[in-house]
């Protein structure tokens, strides 16, 4: 296992000898979060006001004991220096700035963790540390696979002055000041649906042996997005590396987890060290299926949103209205994006006017 203050002298044939034997994931993101559709949307049944009276879905008994001490965290943002990549930090970093002060909030410093080796031309605009990706070929096109290897660089090189980091990603925007959600040694974490070690319980014990407890101390989470103390991750990442490796490397695991793989490792290798996480179903929201913003967080806009002029979602198929990043894979979307349909959820009009208000006040928004 790769040891943190070791990092520093980790060659990356030890990476190459642990990867030996990968193969290209064929998993789509997109099947797994259709078939499970319907029973995420089974939840939106339910009024949303009655699902988050009590967001905290599970609060491990430390964690009770310990209380929220209400530090300051730092937030960190892994990206790489494609176009899509940078127009969606540009707008998560923009949204940084306007909540960071406002009451209620925690948030410290801000850091782009930019995995892509080289400073791009983003970095007089958002503070960047630049770290390198794994070694050539390595990822097998699982870009993410990166993004562990990226926590262990930065935490060994920089500086941080928070006792806390949040981990998140390009496509995140503040909606609601955010206040340390972490209790002590127990970070926050948000329970994705489509994340179930109990459904894969054999799987899961290939990298978590019985011995190491019950399949349910593996939390129903990815890394992003979580809060929790520096230290602790100091311990976790190198293991979540390895443990990433590992899964990539089992032809069963990797179809089994395809695009998530990364996000079961850090699940399992939290678990590893003994850590479980705070569940905040109220730390995000993602539209489409979330209907409205009320008193989270973030807003996570990963999936498309398509909705036909009567205002109804016609998801699968492209709407006569749409709002999908996919769209601008190779630069950003324009300035003064439609607002949706009468009859669309106030999570989507939100999201929409949230991109069109940075868009109009970031700097050459439309140069390159």
């Amino acid at each position: 296992m790769i040891g943190r203050k070791s990092m520093g002298r980790v060659s990356p044939i030890l990476l190459v000898l642990l990867a030996l034997g990968f193969s290209f994931a064929s998993y789509n993101l997109l099947s797994m979060v259709i078939h499970n559709k319907a029973s995420y949307s089974a939840l939106l049944l339910a009024d949303e006001s009655e699902l988050l009276k009590e967001p905290v879905i599970r609060r491990p008994e430390n964690a009770r004991r310990a209380g929220n001490l209400n530090s300051k965290f730092h937030v960190a943002l892994t990206a790489t220096d494609a176009p899509y990549s940078q127009w969606q930090s540009r707008i998560m970093y923009y949204w940084y700035k306007k909540v960071q002060g406002m009451p209620g909030s925690d948030m410290g410093n801000f850091t782009r963790v930019l995995h892509s080796g080289n400073a791009d031309n983003l970095m007089d605009e958002i503070p960047t540390v630049v770290v390198d990706p794994l070694p050539e070929g390595l990822d097998q096109g699982y870009i993410v696979l990166n993004r562990p290897w990226a926590f262990v660089q930065w935490l060994e090189k920089a500086t941080i002055e928070e006792e806390y980091i949040l981990m998140a990603e390009p496509d995140h925007i503040f909606v609601n000041p955010l206040p340390n959600l972490a209790h002590g040694n127990s970070p926050a974490g948000f329970p994705f649906f489509y994340i179930k070690p109990a459904e894969k319980a054999r799987i899961i014990r290939k990298f978590y042996p019985k011995e190491k407890g019950p399949v349910t101390d593996v939390d129903p989470i990815g890394n992003s997005p979580v809060i929790i103390k520096k230290s602790l991750l100091e311990e976790i990442a190198p293991t979540w590396v390895n443990i990433s490796l590992r899964m990539k490397d089992d032809v069963e695991t990797d179809k089994a987890f395809g695009w998530v793989l990364e996000m079961y490792a850090y699940a399992v290798a939290s678990a590893l060290h003994g850590v479980q996480h705070v569940l905040r179903k109220d730390f995000m929201l993602q539209p489409p299926w979330d209907l409205e913003v009320g008193k989270r967080f973030i807003i996570h806009y990963t999936y498309g949103c398509d909705y036909n002029l009567k205002g109804e979602l016609t998801y699968g198929k492209i709407g006569e209205w749409r709002f999908d990043k996919r769209s601008y894979l190779s630069g950003p979307p324009p300035r003064n994006l439609s607002l949706p349909p009468p009859g669309v959820p106030e999570s989507v009009v939100r999201l929409v006017k949230m991109v069109n208000e940075a868009t109009a006040n970031i700097p050459g928004w439309d140069i390159d």
